[in-house]
């Protein structure tokens, strides 16, 4: 009885740590796109290339200094290794009409989604933006980064040539 108890207690154990180790799986969250569409954030991808999640909000500057700092590369870094950039922001319900405005004003060409109620930032254990995570073209979690420093981007560039080989 004892020894399947403990055999019992063994499987589950390996179960669970076979799930825990599938980083291949975003978690299943619902947000909005710009034009108020849902969008579960298990949809991300690239067609198997590399892409970031990028969690920032209006009124985080270093946020704002390090996605106009992306931006002004951002085609080039698509041309050269098709990454994909998802800038979800944070800004609550009362502040997330101002989203739109703000990244057209800007001239960002990233997918935004809305984040209102902060459950994807959440479940993504952030803690405070701006928060980078880079995925390679399985969809695993291969790099991370929180905190913006001019010239920050040159890092995440490296980043994303590691994640493609």
């Amino acid at each position: 009885m004892k020894t399947i108890k403990i055999f019992s207690i063994l499987l589950f154990l390996i179960f669970s740590i076979s799930l825990a180790k599938d980083s291949s799986t975003l978690p299943k969250v619902d947000l909005k796109t710009l034009k108020g569409k849902k969008f579960n954030s298990s949809k991300i991808s690239n067609d198997g290339k590399p892409y970031i999640i990028n969690f920032w909000a209006t009124w985080c500057k270093p946020c704002i200094k390090e996605l106009n700092a992306i931006n002004e590369v951002y085609e080039e870094w698509q041309d050269e290794t098709g990454i994909k950039i998802f800038a979800v922001s944070i800004d609550d319900s009362r502040n997330s009409r101002r989203v739109a405005p703000f990244v057209k004003g800007r001239g960002w060409k990233y997918d935004v989604l809305l984040d209102e109620n902060k459950d994807f930032f959440r479940a993504m254990n952030v803690s405070n933006p701006p928060h980078t995570f880079l995925f390679n073209g399985k969809g695993e979690l291969v790099w991370e980064h929180n905190g913006y420093a001019p010239g920050g981007e040159e890092e995440i560039l490296e980043e994303i040539h590691k994640a493609l080989k």
